[in-house]
Order: structure tokens, then sequence, then C-alpha cells
């Protein structure tokens, strides 16, 4: 009767302690796997925010590239008008010098010999409405203020093709010659001044022109040409600025 009621106490305590082993053992697993999942979740956590960032910078090199295919069109573009815009002004300065050569010698001869060297009908300019005016203005502080050649070029065609003929527009051909010579770019240069020279040689800007005209045929090594049109301006304009600088030009030994 003893032994068995000590069975039955030591029986339960055995089983309580083998209870409480297991539980010790079982837990640092639980652990393990609930530490393993949370680094398997953090490391999908980083892989999803990586491809993002990867997303986003395939985005944004797709956004460049074609920013940049579309100023590959604009350069080409513009460089097209550039071209084409050389081309009528070359144009137009061979129609100007077959309408030169085409006039009568005789009216020249006569009113050289009457002292007139100027042509003899002063036409009026269209003068300019404000919208123009501003237009010009623009360029010329365009020209002058920035120093934005490219974008004054541009601008000065693009105010020639819309107001023609006016009073301002000689002057815009002037100063695209102007600007020409400073880029330098003095074939444009010589181009422009001659339209002036000879399609408006009744303008208050013709004397500048031929003056110029003459500077930049000196720099194109022209040297016979370039005083050619420094006697011009004297012949044709004693009294203007333009005659007093074609004096010094020729007198300081230059254009020989």
């Amino acid at each position: 009767m003893r032994k068995q009621l000590m069975a039955a106490v030591i029986f339960p305590l055995a089983l309580g302690q083998a209870g409480i082993t297991l539980a010790q053992s079982s837990t640092p697993a639980f652990q393990n796997n609930a530490s393993e999942a949370q680094r398997k979740a953090n490391t999908s956590q980083a892989t999803s925010e990586l491809f993002y960032m990867i997303q986003q910078l395939q985005g944004e090199v797709r956004r460049l590239q074609g920013e940049s295919e579309e100023q590959r069109h604009l350069i080409k573009r513009l460089q097209e008008q550039g071209r084409d815009r050389y081309i009528d002004l070359d144009q137009r300065i061979l129609d100007l010098s077959e309408k030169v050569s085409a006039q009568p010698q005789a009216t020249e001869t006569a009113s050289r010999a009457a002292g007139k060297s100027k042509p003899a009908a002063i036409r009026e300019y269209r003068q300019p409405q404000a919208e123009e005016r501003k237009a010009y203005n623009d360029i010329q502080d365009l020209i002058h203020s920035q120093k934005k050649y490219d974008e004054a070029i541009s601008r000065i065609y693009e105010f020639i093709d819309k107001y023609p003929e006016g009073d301002l527009t000689v002057n815009a051909y002037y100063w695209l010659g102007e600007v020409y010579l400073v880029k330098p770019q003095l074939e444009q240069a010589r181009q422009a001044f001659s339209i002036v020279a000879t399609r408006y040689a009744d303008h208050r800007k013709a004397p500048d022109a031929v003056y110029k005209l003459g500077v930049t045929l000196d720099r194109l090594d022209k040297k016979a040409e370039a005083r050619r049109q420094m006697e011009q301006v004297i012949n044709d304009y004693p009294e203007s600025d333009a005659a007093g600088l074609a004096r010094k030009f020729l007198g300081s030994g230059q254009a020989q």
C-alpha cells in the first residue's frame, strides 16, 4: 500500500518535470522561427524598395532620353531653317545684283556729272507701328545688352519676313551685318551690308553699310574692293560720319 501511494505521488511529479523541460526546449525553436520570418519579411521589403527605385531611375532615363531626342530634332530644324535663310539671302543679293547691272549706265554717268551720287528719287519708307517698333527694340536689346547674337540673328530674319520694306527693315538688315561681323561670319556680313548698300542706297543707314562693307571686305583680304567701298562712301556721302571714318581708314594705310 505504501509503495502504491509513493508511486502515485512520484509519477505526477515526473510528468510535471518532463512538461517543464519540454516547454523550455521548445521555446528557442519558436523564437528562431519568428526571427527568420522577420528577417525574410525585411529582405522582401528591401527588395521591393530597390525594385521601385530601379523603376524610378529607368523612368527618369527614358524621360531624359526623350528630352535629348527633342533637342536633337530642334537643333536639326533650326539648322535647316538657318540654311534656308542663307539660301534666301543669297538669292536676294543675286536678284539685287542683276537689277543693279541692268540699270542704264547713262543714268549713273549723268547723275555723277551733275554732282548727284545718290539716287535722284528718294523713296518714302513705311514707318513702323507700335508692335513693329517693340519687336525691333527687343532685337536691339538682344544685341547690345544680352549679347545673344544667335538668337538676335533668328529674330532679325523673322522681323524682315514679317515687316518687309519698312524703315526699320533696312535697319534690321544693317544690324544683321553687324552681328555677323562680330561673330565673325564675314561672308554673311558682306551679304547683309550689300543689301543695304545696293537696294537701299537712299536710306540713312546706307553710308554706314557701305563703310562696314569695306571693313568686311578688308577682313576677307579683298583689299582692292575694300578701298573702292571706302572711296564710294567719301564720294557718295561726303558729309556723313561714315565718310570721315572712311578717310581715316584710307589714311591709316589699310586696304593697301
